[in-house]
């Protein structure tokens, strides 16, 4: 990875690398390929003065910016192994991973981070130097009476040597990526610097990219896919990668990094579809009918794009419903958008038609962070948007037992750190590894069609799916999450967590209090709730019926433990949570079934 990094800055040392929002000077400022790469020396000569040896560990707890990749380049470099942490993780488990991985160095955004984290590591841990990056009011001692910690601008030399690159196998350790797993501790993924080149090349062999390119970087690089689409393609290509500032910022920032290629998972887009569905619902029945009429002729459009159908004198007004309509929704995008890829869970399909059908090219990919982590990616030219796409080149697929997706390529980890029996478990003895996701094939695509894991069976013995329930809930806004419950009893259930935005809406309409307890068990409002749900699974089988629900309003977080920093929902977590709600649900009560949040009661919405 060193090497690649090495020859792009010989090659397009003066185009523009990475673009940044200074809050200094409150405004975007761009790094060169040549300023890289003399920052990446400058980081290498401290580093190797800190008594460092190649395979040791070293982590970096930051959020996404330039120095994330001059401190990941300067490492490889030096050979050492990098653990990448999440910034929203819970020090609990940041305190565990550098403690399983024996990190010996460490670097933390700014002091009040480093604060937070260091009551929960042991003494006697490996870590033995600890970097601030920002002092954040301006305190250079950052108030840590520490002698491990030092501040990056005193600990930096002022100029660097010669850029390094590793002189070693390929196929040597190159990070430590710890799976930010639903159940139980996380694992940690040894990844190679082989495991991740050929995986991103691979890719590139799918998906097109171009020196004019301009990403917009938002998911965390602790995330594998953002990694390896958003930033080792981008080094592979010469593209230039904009850091959005936050979550909550995105929106403005796409007006004004007006990216081309976008790297994103289904919440996103979910939100911004909630979004647009609740406007519409609120706006004339002539808007309404123009914007589901340039979905229309739009999806139709790209269906005789795909060679999936035919013309139709419909087409004929598409000019002027993406004047009136599509081109006001890709505006906001930034209006230069090629692709958006989609990836870290399942897409519905309706998501994905609408916003195809708004001409914004979404395609779906699929993946594990144990396969570095890329196994699929729809083309853009063979786009069938509800599979996860073609199996990248040198990438083997199979059925297993219980139609289980196995698959065999160069992205297959070298293992679990610290963990051969989860190894052997996963990776078997011919090097297929054992996904846990249900698929089938179909003209060469691949649909994922559940998780082994996640079948309910009901007491009846019958099997049912959850995900595609909770994601068809999860589509109108009213409901921020959703976890369908059933395991060994007679019939469905759901917890369903109430989106802070629209709960008051919700309760004037039924004549309650938002801000009384009680009104989350008022019949009229487990009524309505009962009413949007049975509505989302109109089109389902008969099993998919949800007798009960409780309603909450605290989101799953990784503040109270359940969810990932990568937002799924730890199950296992939430239902010993609501253990006593979950139980209450098949004791009678009102036909909807409902029990005050246990978490109490906060008009939150979850996230940005």
């Amino acid at each position: 990875m060193d090497g690649l990094f090495v020859q792009r800055v010989k090659r397009s040392g003066t185009q523009d690398a990475y673009r940044y929002f200074d809050r200094g000077l409150d405004d975007w400022n761009t790094y060169t390929w040549d300023d890289m790469g003399a920052m990446v020396a400058r980081w290498q000569d401290a580093l190797s003065k800190e008594g460092l040896q190649p395979g040791d560990r070293v982590a970096l707890l930051l959020c996404n910016c330039p120095e994330w990749v001059i401190f990941d380049q300067a490492c490889l470099g030096l050979g050492l192994v990098l653990v990448p942490l999440y910034t929203d993780d819970r020090p609990d488990n940041i305190a565990y991973i550098l403690e399983d991985a024996a990190v010996s160095l460490l670097l933390v955004q700014d002091a009040g981070r480093w604060r937070k984290l260091a009551p929960a590591l042991h003494e006697e841990g490996a870590l033995e130097r600890v970097l601030i990056l920002e002092s954040g009011n301006g305190d250079q001692n950052a108030g840590v009476q520490d002698a491990r910690v030092r501040m990056v601008q005193e600990w930096l030399p002022e100029k660097g040597g010669r850029l390094r690159q590793r002189q070693g196998d390929p196929h040597e350790l190159a990070s430590i990526v710890y799976t930010s797993g639903t159940t139980g501790r996380s694992k940690g993924v040894m990844l190679s610097h082989y495991n991740m080149l050929s995986i991103a090349h691979a890719s590139l062999t799918v998906l097109d990219c171009y020196l004019e390119d301009v990403f917009l970087s938002f998911l965390p690089l602790s995330h594998t896919l953002e990694r390896t689409a958003g930033y080792y393609i981008p080094v592979m290509t010469g593209s230039m990668v904009a850091y959005s500032r936050s979550i909550a910022q995105l929106a403005d920032d796409l007006q004004q990094v007006r990216p081309t290629v976008l790297i994103s998972v289904p919440r996103i887009f979910e939100r911004v579809y909630g979004k647009v569905k609740d406007k519409m619902s609120k706006g004339s029945a002539i808007a309404r009918w123009l914007f589901n009429s340039a979905v229309n002729v739009g999806w139709h459009r790209f269906l005789v794009q795909q060679g999936k159908a035919g013309w139709r004198p419909k087409l004929l007004f598409w000019p002027l419903l993406n004047k009136l309509v599509a081109s006001k929704i890709t505006s906001k995008l930034g209006g230069n958008l090629r692709v958006a890829v989609s990836g870290g869970a399942p897409l519905t399909p309706e998501i994905a038609q609408v916003f195809i059908g708004l001409a914004i090219p979404i395609i779906q990919g699929y993946g594990l962070t144990e396969t570095s982590p890329v196994i699929s990616v729809n083309p853009l030219d063979n786009n069938e948007p509800v599979s996860v796409g073609l199996p990248l080149r040198g990438v083997e697929v199979r059925i297993g037992e219980n139609d289980e997706l196995q698959v065999r390529s160069p992205g297959v980890m070298l293992g679990y750190w610290n963990n051969h029996a989860a190894t052997k478990q996963i990776i078997d003895p011919d090097g297929w590894l054992h996904t846990g996701d249900q698929a089938r094939f179909e003209d060469e695509h691949i649909f994922i069609t559940g998780r082994l894991k996640d079948i309910l069976v009901l007491s009846n013995g019958e099997k049912v799916p959850p995900g595609d329930m909770e994601m068809a809930i999860a589509l109108n806004p009213l409901f921020e999450q959703v976890m369908v419950v059933g395991e060994g009893r007679p019939y469905l259930t759901a917890l369903v967590v109430l989106a802070g935005d629209f709960w008051p809406g919700l309760a004037q309409d039924c004549g309650v209090d938002p801000m009384s307890p009680e009104s989350m068990m008022d019949q009229k409002v487990l009524n309505s709730v009962m009413r949007h749900i049975n509505d989302a699974l109109r089109d389902f089988p008969g099993y998919a019926k949800i007798r009960r629900v409780t309603l909450l309003l605290e989101p799953w977080s990784v503040d109270n433990g359940l969810s990932t920093p990568t937002l799924k929902v730890k199950r296992a977590k939430v239902l010993e949570r609501f253990e006593k709600e979950v139980d209450g649900m098949y004791k009678g009560g009102p036909a909807a079934g409902s029990r005050q949040p246990a978490l109490g009661l906060h008009l939150i919405s979850f996230g940005a």
